[in-house]
């Protein structure tokens, strides 16, 4: 209160006396007039007079325009008046003449305190949000600017006192319904204010279907072509997306992802952009970036990305960056919005690799961009956008690394040079003359690096040509080199960056760098030496190359060993002045920049020092190193010892890991085939029941023939007498009947077969009986033939029994056909009074049946000849088997005579061991072996008797 007499002292000694007076007596008719029209009009005198004399109108007036509002409320067009004039108290948006006459800080402590005492009784918020539910534009309109008014000024008070009362946000929320565009605007803006740094509240405004119609109101107007309603859309969408994970979830959920597609739609011709469109396009690429930040869970951009993916958005952003006439700050926003796109999802990398430039020979868009990165004449911004889009790409893809790698290596570079290559213009830009190009390019070479200990041993194969007639010279050296001629810090920063990257948890990569001789005494020197603050930095990092040297040492070098580096430390620089300059990287102003976020962004090219992944190394090794200085040589034997063992055991656990993985495809293959197997299985038993129900079905069809033959045998006479005129029925007959003997005789045949194979089965049984009483190994050989004698005796079996029921089938054929010969033998001649047309029709429909039963019988005689066919297949395969079994016989003849020859040698040399023999004997008795002279006897007169009944047979 204090403040506000003093302020209105000063203004009211300038002012006109009248001003105050007529103030103070218009109070005091809006408080005491009975009349409402005369309180009507003192309002709309203190809202014309508010704008000039702020400060007496709020002063005086502001307790009785709260009185309005709660006694009044029926007449709109006072409660209008009184908004109106609370919102002039309030508001800082002043005339440019009322701001020049008063200083901004001031205005700005005048309104906040006029919103103070406003809000200080909640009740008048709340009062506030029932106006807003008000239709009449002159009531709700202005309670709309009011109430942004207040939460410009105090706004966490504010928001606490709306997200406290009932129904609050959902009454705000109606705003973006009103058909009337000028307080759907207001609205927008109000809901701005209301949503910032607030989370509760934007969970609400998010579920009360906020993101519907934010989308709806953007793609009416035009999407980035439409005006600044669309940038208001957009900056709300960006309140309620930005760090909260919840409204992202729910935005991804909703599909509203997929809406934003059409807003990237750019055609052909981009040039005469307006300025409202470039805002536009911009707040919607942010929008982009506030769904896949990498301050987001993982879990969530991920999912993010992918869907950006599968819904077309990435390709329309990759249409933008590759088209031409693009504005240079939409294209620079374009590359960090697909940079963040990409960043560690796999299928986003894969495609953007595939992205050509619409050049002629088509390049890839990674190439295009490494372009313009080297290129010192691109606005620097950009060349920081394309290194950011580099690193994202190879954020996590090991895939990405390779392919750049493998440009550089000699087997794929190409020879003829129409190509150029993404390693030949890192390489190119890694030794330009402009020092920008130096460190993006080693910044970029280092990414391709990172946790990939295999591209870094391949790396060291890569040579460079650096002059006519020299020989050519590894890049590691020339990275060496270039730092010892004292080029520019930014220069040297980058290229230690890169050393650093490339040597740490790499020891091959390491010893190739102590193997020159010069490289050691350059870094102690370098650390030695007391320079100016710019050098520092580079004294730090030359110490943490110095130190990786010697943390990854393998001491596969004698004089580069660990203990001989680290008493050159000691004896050179002293082991606390290195740690001292190794101190120098962490404390540095530009590391704690660097390390805050991904995205390289500085505010001058000479700011440009550091790398996000660098500063996380360095924060890895710099504890590491430390230790490891001050380590003995006991400590480091014992760590390598450690070291040795734990790749020991982590090279079993691979085995055992590979083993395991063996076996699962192994698994996986066999289940792949029982699957097959169960299959085809199916299949043939579906087909067999198909084939025994067809079999059924032709058996009912005969037997209801053959009983329709029956009840007809009144008319056979006439019908053989017609048969008989047309010659049919004798031939057919004896057809029939020579095929009936054809079918006996081969069935005597194979029972012929069958009775040899019996022989031969008994004579094989009789050998192997004999042969038992040879060795133990010709016991199991001739076990294992009995065995397969008798499978085969078993499938004889099942083939007789198959050959019996077609011979059965034939006999009771041949005794059908038998039977009906002597029923139409013996058959009358029908009467000759029947009429001729009745014998004719009866005559053909007998025809007509006995053509269908000759039919069948001629298909069933098909079958049997069928069946034949597929008897003889079964007994040429069982013929093979016998003759394998022959073989085997003629074997273990040939081992039975073997055994007797030794056996009689035995006897003739070792007579004198027949006691032994005997007790052996009886052991195998006890076994069960039968060893019996009896038993050989009875199986010897047994196989005599099996042969005698084979020559009968």
């Amino acid at each position: 209160m204090n403040f506000l007499r003093g302020v209105m002292g000063g203004q009211s000694a300038g002012a006109q006396p009248s001003g105050a007076e007529t103030i103070q007596k218009l109070c005091d008719r809006v408080a005491s007039s009975t009349l409402l029209d005369d309180r009507r009009d003192a309002v709309r005198a203190l809202k014309s007079l508010s704008k000039k004399y702020r400060l007496e109108v709020g002063f005086q007036a502001m307790e009785h325009l709260i009185s309005v509002l709660q006694t009044d409320r029926s007449d709109s067009e006072i409660i209008g008046y009184a908004l109106d004039t609370l919102y002039n108290i309030v508001s800082n948006d002043l005339e440019e003449e009322e701001q020049e006459e008063n200083s901004q800080k001031q205005v700005d402590d005048l309104g906040r305190q006029f919103t103070e005492i406003f809000i200080k009784q909640q009740e008048n918020v709340t009062l506030l949000l029932t106006f807003l539910e008000e239709f009449d534009f002159h009531v709700r309109w202005p309670g709309v600017k009011l109430l942004t008014s207040l939460l410009k000024q105090q706004g966490p008070q504010v928001q606490q006192i709306i997200l406290v009362s009932p129904m609050g946000v959902s009454r705000l929320m109606d705003l973006l319904a009103d058909s009337r565009e000028v307080i759907r605007n207001d609205g927008v803006l109000l809901l701005q204010q209301l949503t910032k740094s607030n989370a509760a509240i934007q969970k609400i405004v998010a579920f009360e279907n906020a993101f519907e119609r934010l989308l709806d109101i953007v793609t009416d107007e035009g999407n980035s072509d439409g005006g600044i309603v669309v940038e208001d859309c957009l900056l709300l969408l960006q309140n309620l997306l930005k760090n909260n994970n919840s409204n992202q979830n729910f935005f991804k959920e909703g599909s509203y992802i997929q809406r934003m597609k059409p807003w990237f739609e750019v055609g052909d011709d981009n040039s005469g952009w307006s300025a409202q469109k470039v805002t536009n396009l911009h707040l919607m690429l942010q929008l982009v970036r506030v769904l896949v930040s990498p301050t987001n869970p993982p879990g969530a951009t991920s999912s993010c990305q992918k869907t950006m993916f599968h819904c077309g958005l990435l390709q329309q952003l990759c249409t933008i960056l590759m088209a031409t006439g693009v504005p240079a700050d939409i294209l620079t926003e374009t590359i960090n919005t697909v940079s963040e796109v990409i960043r560690g999802c796999q299928i986003n990398q894969d495609y953007f690799a595939s992205v050509n430039a619409p050049s002629n020979p088509p390049r890839p868009a990674i190439v295009v961009l490494l372009m313009s990165m080297v290129n010192e004449r691109q606005p620097f911004v950009l060349r920081c956008a394309v290194l950011y889009c580099f690193q994202c790409y190879l954020y996590k893809n090991q895939k990405g690394q390779g392919e750049i790698v493998s440009t550089l290596l000699p087997s794929t570079i190409d020879a003829t040079g129409n190509s150029v290559s993404a390693g030949q213009l890192l390489c190119g830009g890694l030794f330009s003359t402009d020092s920008v190009s130096n460190w993006c390019a080693a910044v970029a070479l280092a990414h391709a690096l990172q946790e990939n200990a295999t591209l870094k041993e391949q790396l060291l194969r890569v040579q460079l040509a650096t002059s006519i007639g020299n020989p050519p010279v590894s890049l590691l050296q020339q990275c060496t080199n270039i730092l010892s001629q004292g080029s520019k810090v930014q220069t040297r920063v980058g290229l230690l960056m890169l050393l650093c990257t490339w040597l740490s948890d790499c020891p091959i990569a390491v010893t190739h760098f102590l193997h020159n001789s010069a490289n050691i005494p350059f870094l102690t020197g370098q650390i030695a030496e007391n320079l100016g603050e710019e050098e520092q930095l580079v004294q730090g990092l030359c110490a943490l190359l110095l130190g990786i040297c010697i943390y990854y040492n393998d001491n596969s070098l004698e004089n580069c060993r660990k203990e001989k580096l680290k008493q050159l430390i000691e004896k050179r620089i002293g082991k606390e002045n290195f740690i001292e300059k190794l101190g120098f990287i962490s404390k540095h102003e530009l590391y704690s920049r660097a390390a805050q976020k991904p995205q390289p962004s500085f505010s001058s090219p000479d700011h440009m020092m550091f790398d996000h992944e660098f500063t996380k190394l360095v924060k890895e090794l710099e504890g590491i190193i430390t230790k490891a200085i001050y380590k003995s040589s006991e400590e480091d034997k014992q760590e390598e010892e450690v070291k040795k063992s734990l790749e020991q055991h982590d090279n079993i656990v691979t085995h055992y890991k590979k083993v395991i993985r063996e076996q699962d495809q192994q698994l996986e293959e066999l289940k792949q085939k029982v699957n097959t197997l169960k299959s085809q299985n199916e299949q043939l038993q579906t087909a067999v029941t198909q084939q025994m129900s067809q079999i059924q079905q032709h058996k009912d069809q005969y037997n209801l023939l053959k009983v329709q033959l029956g009840k007809d045998n009144q008319h056979h006479s006439s019908h053989s007498d017609m048969l008989q005129m047309n010659g049919i029925q004798p031939e057919e007959i004896s057809k029939l009947r020579q095929e009936i003997e054809e079918l006996k005789n081969k069935h005597e045949a194979l029972q012929g077969q069958l009775r040899e194979k019996d022989s031969v089965i008994e004579n094989l049984k009789s050998l192997q009986s004999e042969t038992g009483t040879t060795e133990h190994s010709s016991q199991i050989a001739a076990s294992a033939g009995l065995e397969q004698a008798n499978e085969l005796r078993r499938e004889l079996e099942a083939l007789r029994i198959q050959i019996q029921s077609p011979s059965s089938d034939i006999s009771k054929l041949q005794s059908e056909k038998q039977e009906l010969l002597q029923q139409m033998n013996t058959a009358s001649v029908p009467a000759l009074g029947d009429s001729s047309a009745i014998t004719a029709a009866k005559n053909s429909e007998l025809e007509g049946r006995l053509l269908q039963e000759i039919k069948e019988l001629k298909s069933e005689v098909k079958a049997l000849s069928e069946e034949k066919a597929l008897l003889k297949q079964h007994l040429d395969s069982i013929n093979s088997t016998v003759a394998v079994l022959q073989d085997e016989k003629s074997k273990l003849h040939q081992e039975v005579t073997e055994s007797k020859k030794e056996q009689d040698d035995l006897l003739v040399l070792l007579a004198d061991q027949d006691q032994k023999i005997l007790a052996l004997k009886n052991k195998l008795k006890e076994l069960g072996e039968p060893v019996e002279d009896e038993d050989d006897t009875e199986s010897g007169d047994q196989g005599d008797e099996d042969e005698d009944g084979e020559e009968e047979d």
